[in-house]
């Protein structure tokens, strides 16, 4: 077997993880969570998408196929390299089967890319772009949970049918910013509104001050943030300090979460129209499984969280069903299956996306709010046909 020489990084993070013998065909089935755990998106998902991984293989019952279910998870700091270093060695080593969450679109293609040399299921839930079910899909990836061309149907087709008609984005400089604005910006055109420009802002920006700047000389209706995690609350933040929103301006969160609404607070955080996949507070399946998580981690779970648990044990139902770990069983019985959890009722096409109901929230005034984490007031359904593109539309290769 060859091992890969890894980077100073890698090493580092690998040296802190502890690596059992290699494991053999006979062994469980091995779920590896890899995400952000300590950057700008260790709140979106984080700690407690290994939680909410655990929970899922608790209901499950914690074995398949006569063997225990284990999990392993890893921080890849939101580097590529780093994270493909993780996941070939737990593929490789560590006899890992699954791989999860994938926090940041430029990892996530990149370990989607390796898992199908692999031979390994991969499915995306925190990263965004369209491109994983869309140009670089593959026979072993999966996308749950959201992705950018939901997003801008729902937040983008929204606020330009109410009259948000001009537009300039801000946009963090990598896969998920470029795919979050273009797929944005085509609902807005689509719409008959326009896009006046957009400015890149760096991963993890301390200050927007000169790209708040140019979207405030763009006279723009809607300033739309192609952002997340700590970059879309300090723009927010420091939006609010150049008097953004009081010059008339609407600052749209593109990819605005509970756990970001959260760290904003609703003074800050009111009036915020968003799109998310899921709420805590949706209905009674919701609600008891966010309590749970609740007394768990001291937090309601967003569609990051609640969408890992979704993934883990419709990956687990899969590999059931099939009756085997082999990849192209276990893909073929995760498209077959219907989706039906704490997290959506939905179905999975061709091309590995899971398609389900998404929702437009706005975010309750602080004199709305009757309870800690009671923070939306819903808008409308986006249902899920509407939110996705068909697999034939989609622009997987494989579905051609």
């Amino acid at each position: 077997m060859k091992y890969q020489f890894l980077s100073t990084a890698a090493a580092a993070v690998l040296c802190g993880l502890s690596f059992a013998a290699p494991a053999s065909a006979a062994d469980g089935v091995k779920v590896g969570i890899l995400n952000d755990q300590s950057g700008v998106y260790a709140d979106y998902g984080g700690k407690s998408s290994v939680e909410a991984a655990k929970m899922a293989i608790e209901d499950f019952g914690g074995e398949v196929l006569g063997h225990k279910i284990e999990l392993v998870n890893a921080d890849h700091q939101n580097k590529p390299d780093l994270a493909v270093s993780i996941a070939r060695r737990w593929y490789d080593v560590e006899g890992v089967d699954m791989i999860t969450e994938l926090t940041t679109s430029s990892v996530a293609l990149a370990v989607q890319d390796l898992s199908k040399q692999e031979k390994k299921i991969d499915i995306v839930v925190g990263a965004a772009s369209s491109r994983i079910t869309g140009d670089a899909c593959t026979p072993y990836g999966f996308h749950w949970a959201f992705d950018t061309h939901a997003l801008g149907v729902g937040t983008g087709g929204a606020l330009t049918e109410k009259g948000g008609d001009t537009w300039f984005f801000l946009t963090a400089d990598y896969a998920f910013g470029y795919s979050l604005e273009k797929d944005t910006g085509e609902i807005v055109k689509a719409k008959g509104g326009k896009v006046l420009g957009a400015v890149r802002h760096p991963l993890n920006t301390s200050d927007f001050s000169s790209f708040l700047l140019q979207a405030q000389s763009s006279k723009a209706k809607v300033v739309g943030l192609a952002n997340a995690g700590l970059d879309t609350i300090n723009a927010i933040k420091q939006a609010s300090e150049f008097g953004i929103v009081a010059g008339g301006q609407k600052m749209a969160g593109l990819l605005l979460t509970l756990a970001e609404v959260h760290g904003l607070g609703l003074k800050a955080a009111q009036g915020l129209v968003l799109t998310e996949g899921f709420y805590w507070d949706h209905d009674d399946k919701s609600r008891a499984f966010s309590e749970r998580f609740y007394k768990r981690t001291n937090r309601m779970p967003n569609m990051i969280q609640a969408g890992t648990y979704s993934a883990t044990l419709s990956y687990l139902k899969a590999v059931k069903a099939a009756g085997t770990k082999d990849a192209d069983a276990v893909a073929k019985k995760l498209k077959e299956l219907p989706v039906d959890d704490a997290f959506a009722k939905g179905k999975v096409l061709a091309n590995g996306r899971m398609v389900h109901d998404l929702y437009l929230f706005e975010v309750k005034k602080p004199s709305e709010s009757k309870r800690d984490w009671d923070y939306y007031k819903q808008l409308a359904v986006v249902p899920g046909d509407k939110a996705f593109p068909t697999a034939a539309e989609s622009g997987c290769p494989l579905t051609k």
